[in-house]
C-alpha cells in the first residue's frame, strides 16, 4: 500500500490523518512534494470537515475570537426542538401566574384576564429600546420562568394578544411562532418553506415581527412577507417585496422591520426607485415607492423633527427623512458603511436633532434637522455602534462602542466614560438602569449615569453566541440567541 500511489491518494481523500502518515513514510517523494501535498491535504481536510462532516466555526461579531466549532449541531438543535415541543402539546398546560392588572376581557366560557401588550413594535412602543412600563427589580439575579431550545436566526420578539411573537429558522423552514411569555408553551406556528445561511451570522430571519391590531407583520430573510391573524397565525396576505420591487438580497439578508405608519406598513426591499416602500397594511395594497438606495440593515422609525413628523432611515450610503405621507425625500445626510453595513438605529435626542452611529462607518454624528435640511452639528469616532443601537437617558446616550460600553454627552460628542467590555451584545434602557445583553449570553445591570461606570450585577441567562436584542413586557424579560430562549421577571410589580 505504501508504494501505490492511487492508494496513498485514497487514503487522503478518505482519511487524511492517515494519508499524511503514509505520505511521509514513503521515500520516493521529495521534501517539496511532500510539504505540497501536505498544504493540498489540508484544504481537501478543510473541505471535509465543513461539507462531510458539518463542522461550524462560531466567530464573535468582529471576526476575531471564535465562539465555538460545532458539528452537524444544526440537525441535532433542530430533532431538540421538535422534541421540546412535541412534549408540550403532551404534558398538561400548568397554570399561567396571574398577569398585570390592565387587561381586556375574553368572552368566553371562563373569564380569561390577558394583559394589554406594551413592548409591540422592534425595540420597544418607540423603536429607541426603552421600557417605561414598571419599575424593575435591581435584585439579582432575577428568577427564571423557563428556558427552551429555538430556531436559528437574529429576531426580537414583540407581544400582543397575550403571546410573544418571533421568527426562526427550522431545518429548511422559517417559521413565525407565537409563545405564550408566561410559560414558554408554543400556541401556533405558520412555517414557510424557505432559508438563508450565510458563514459568519449562520442560519435563519433577521428582522422582528411587528404586531398591530390584532395583526402581526413578519419579514423572512429571503423577503418573504406575511399578514397574520396575531391570534391564530392564519395568513392575511403575502407577498415578497424583493420579487414585488424588483430588487436582490443583501449578503447579511433582510433585516428592516416593518413600521406601521398610519395606513401604510413600510418595508425596505431596495432597488431603483424603491428602496423603501408603503403598501396598505390591511390589503398588502402598494401605496407608493421612493429612494435608489442600496439597502442596508437597519429599520424605519417615525419621528417629529424640525416641527414636521417624518421617516428617518438610513440605507447603506445616507441617512435620510422621508414623507410618510407619499414617501418625499426631505432631507439627508452622507453616512456611508463599509460593505452597506449601516446595522445601528438612529437616536432622537430632541425636537430637532438625531444621533447617528457606525462601526464600519464614519462612526458617530449628530445632526440638526430643520426645513432647510440636515445640518451636521459634530462627527467623531468616540461611539461606534456595530450591529446594536445607543439609548438615550436624560440627556445622555449610552451605547456599545465596538465592545467596550460607553456615556455620551450628545450636544458635543464628548464621552463621559467607557467602561466594562460586552462583546457584541445589546442594551436596553429600564428604570435609570442599562439592561446589557452580553455576547456570551450574560444578562448585565448597569446604572445610567454619567458619572461612572457602575455595574450593579450579573447572571449568565442563555448559552451561545447572543446577538438578539432582548425585550421586555410587563414585567418578563425575553432573551434568545441563534439556539435558546429564555424569561425572567424583571418587574417589581408584576406577581
Amino acid at each position: 500500500m505504501l508504494r501505490s500511489r492511487p492508494a496513498l491518494w485514497l487514503a487522503i481523500i478518505l482519511f487524511p490523518p492517515f494519508g499524511l502518515i503514509l505520505l511521509w513514510m514513503r521515500k520516493d517523494y521529495r521534501v517539496l512534494g511532500k510539504l505540497a501535498t501536505t498544504v493540498a491535504v489540508l484544504a481537501i481536510a478543510v473541505v471535509e470537515l465543513f461539507y462531510v462532516y458539518g463542522m461550524r466555526v462560531i466567530w464573535d461579531g468582529g471576526a476575531t475570537r471564535i465562539m465555538g466549532v460545532s458539528f452537524r449541531e444544526r440537525q441535532r438543535h433542530d430533532a431538540a426542538i421538535e422534541e421540546n415541543r412535541a412534549k408540550q402539546k403532551q404534558d398538561p398546560e400548568p397554570p399561567a401566574p396571574e398577569p398585570a392588572p390592565v387587561a381586556v376581557i375574553v368572552p368566553t366560557t371562563a373569564v380569561k384576564v390577558i394583559p394589554v401588550a406594551y413592548w409591540t413594535d422592534f425595540r420597544g412602543p418607540h423603536r429607541d429600546g426603552v421600557y417605561a412600563q414598571s419599575e424593575i427589580n435591581t435584585q439579582w439575579p432575577l428568577p427564571m420562568l423557563w428556558k427552551q431550545p429555538i430556531g436559528g436566526g437574529y429576531a426580537s420578539f414583540t407581544f400582543g394578544e397575550g403571546r410573544a411573537y418571533t421568527i426562526e429558522q427550522r431545518r429548511d423552514k422559517e417559521t413565525i411562532a407565537a409563545y405564550d411569555p408566561q410559560t414558554g408553551r408554543e400556541i401556533w406556528t405558520l412555517a414557510n418553506p424557505a432559508s438563508f445561511e450565510e458563514m459568519l451570522g449562520g442560519p435563519g430571519p433577521r428582522a422582528t415581527p411587528v404586531y398591530h391590531e390584532g395583526l402581526l407583520y413578519s419579514l423572512g430573510a429571503n423577503g418573504d412577507f406575511y399578514c397574520l391573524n396575531a391570534r391564530t397565525g392564519k395568513s392575511k396576505w403575502f407577498k415578497n417585496i424583493l420579487n414585488d420591487n424588483g430588487s436582490s438580497n443583501i449578503h447579511w439578508a433582510m433585516s428592516g422591520s416593518p413600521l406601521i405608519v398610519d395606513e401604510k406598513v413600510i418595508v425596505t426591499p431596495g432597488g431603483s426607485g424603491k428602496s423603501i416602500v408603503a403598501y396598505n397594511k390591511l390589503t398588502g395594497d402598494p401605496i407608493w415607492q421612493s429612494l435608489s438606495d442600496e439597502v442596508a440593515y437597519t429599520s424605519p422609525i417615525l419621528a417629529t423633527l424640525g416641527g414636521r413628523r417624518q421617516l428617518v432611515w438610513i440605507s447603506a450610503q445616507r441617512a435620510v427623512g422621508i414623507a410618510p405621507e407619499d414617501g418625499k425625500l426631505l432631507w439627508e445626510y452622507p453616512f456611508p458603511a463599509q460593505m452597506g453595513m449601516n446595522c445601528s438605529q438612529p437616536v432622537v435626542i430632541d425636537d430637532t436633532h438625531v444621533l447617528l452611529s457606525s462601526s464600519q462607518g464614519p462612526g458617530a454624528a449628530l445632526l440638526e434637522i430643520t426645513d432647510a435640511g440636515a445640518k451636521e452639528i459634530w462627527k467623531n469616532i468616540r461611539l461606534k455602534n456595530k450591529f446594536n443601537s445607543s439609548v438615550l437617558y436624560q440627556g445622555y446616550v449610552y451605547g456599545l462602542d465596538e465592545q467596550i460600553l460607553a456615556c455620551i454627552d450628545p450636544k458635543t460628542g464628548d464621552v463621559k466614560w467607557k467602561g466594562g467590555r460586552y462583546g457584541y451584545g445589546q442594551i436596553l434602557l429600564a428604570g435609570g438602569y442599562i439592561i446589557v445583553l452580553t455576547e456570551d449570553g450574560e444578562v448585565v445591570l448597569v446604572r445610567a449615569t454619567p458619572e461612572a461606570h457602575q455595574e450593579i450585577a450579573r447572571f449568565k441567562a442563555i448559552e451561545g453566541r447572543t446577538w438578539n436584542i432582548p425585550a421586555i413586557d410587563n414585567g418578563l424579560l425575553l432573551v434568545r440567541n441563534a439556539s435558546e430562549m429564555a424569561c425572567f421577571r424583571i418587574g417589581r410589580n408584576t406577581q
